[in-house]
């Protein structure tokens, strides 16, 4: 590949930056850094398998989409021809994943908070509303081009904050490459594996990405720039992640986190004062770019179902992505964040991540629909197992939830 077909390469980079910046939310970031905290470097290999999942179906799904021109919801939608059960699959997935985004709205305008109020000391249910109300303005004001931009802003000021303090960290090489090629599931670690895998491989995503890419790439000839796009971002994405964890890993490894706040302490000896300016600046970035996508990915599962067009340009999915920022500045205001509604959107997501991965993969394989763009025998063969893992998280994931309900 010639330096000009890459340069013209990184300029039609845009969705999967949005994937990117979706899951490397709040959520995320503080996963990683518990589990480098607890574990050192032992499950950097679960960073490494939730990397290679998502990127082999994130491709398939905007595969999906710039081959049949149609979003994920469209092409399930025709895969029943029994009305119950068309109107089964495609309403239990659409509410499960619209309730999940509203559910996490909040979590993720508060996670954006964090990093403010830690700086300036203001309360985070003041920053947070107001942070809500920026994306509202942004979003609806300049649509799919500004978010677009925003992401990949966000993508790139994340990967310098934390590539950068993963590097004055100074890790230990060898245990660092042992992490990330030898899998080991330490003694109580079972949850955080799943976590690190939950938030990365997300159903919602899904959705935004096979309704961005059939609108950015129209036609089969660009499918070298989509696989690009889809592998350089999800692979900065994953980087990010590893940076986060191997960061905690070296510096914080034995002790108990609740934050990544808590690099800043001691990063400040190596970074002096410009160490909680860092851990904040990453911190804003994870979570504002992730309370963009959560009801971005409300907004293109509803859209994608009910068969609206235009995405950005369409009132109805305006509409969607409004309600559910919303929910996010009141609650995020009040404080509202129930564990029950959080327990109820794991149990939901726990349950249709695996049927959406299924989905996918039924899909993608339909001569009539994809023609010669379906799988080849080693991706399905990659397809089917990254699908029977995550069908094992889903249901881990449901049980965790629903017990913990109960309690």
């Amino acid at each position: 590949m010639g330096n000009s077909s890459i340069i013209n390469k990184l300029k039609e980079i845009g969705p999967g930056a949005i994937i990117t910046a979706s899951f490397i939310g709040p959520g995320t970031v503080t996963t990683a850094t518990r589990a480098g905290a607890g574990f050192g470097f032992a499950l950097l290999w679960a960073v490494l398998f939730a990397i290679v999942a998502t990127i082999i179906l994130q491709e398939m799904v905007a595969r999906i989409g710039v081959v049949t021109k149609e979003g994920l919801g469209e092409n399930i939608r025709e895969l029943f021809t029994n009305k119950i059960l068309k109107f089964a699959s495609v309403y239990i997935i659409m509410i499960a994943v619209a309730i999940g985004c509203a559910a996490y709205i909040s979590g993720d305008l508060l996670g954006t908070s964090l990093g403010v109020s830690y700086l300036f000391n203001v309360p985070e249910n003041i920053v947070a509303p107001i942070v809500g109300v920026i994306i509202l303005i942004l979003a609806l004001a300049g649509g799919y081009k500004v978010v677009e931009k925003l992401m990949v802003f966000f993508v790139i000021l994340m990967g310098v904050v934390f590539i950068t303090t993963m590097f004055i960290a100074g890790p230990d090489l060898p245990s660092l490459l042992e992490g990330a090629f030898v899998p080991a599931i330490p003694s109580g670690s079972i949850i955080l594996v799943i976590a690190l895998i939950g938030t990365t491989v997300v159903p919602y995503n899904f959705f935004i990405h096979a309704q961005t890419a059939s609108e950015k790439w129209g036609d089969t000839s660009k499918l070298s720039s989509m696989r690009f796009d889809t592998i350089l971002m999800i692979t900065a994405g994953g980087i990010i992640t590893a940076a986060i964890l191997i960061t905690a890993g070296a510096l914080i490894q034995g002790t108990e986190v609740t934050s990544v706040v808590e690099l800043a302490a001691p990063l400040e000896p190596l970074m002096g004062a410009w160490a909680p300016i860092f851990i904040s600046v990453g911190l804003f970035s994870a979570g504002f770019s992730s309370a963009i996508a959560s009801p971005m990915g409300a907004a293109a599962t509803v859209s994608s179902f009910m068969r609206w067009k235009g995405g950005f340009e369409n009132r109805k999915y305006k509409m969607i992505f409004a309600i559910v920022i919303i929910i996010g500045i009141i609650t995020s205001a009040i404080g509202f964040e129930p564990l029950e509604v959080l327990l109820i959107a794991q149990a939901l997501n726990g349950m249709i991540l695996p049927l959406i991965a299924i989905f996918i993969m039924i899909v993608i394989n339909k001569k009539g629909l994809m023609g010669d763009f379906k799988n080849s025998t080693v991706l399905n063969v990659a397809g089917w197992i990254i699908t029977a893992v995550v069908t094992f998280l889903g249901v881990y994931s449901f049980i965790d939830a629903v017990t913990s309900f109960f309690q």
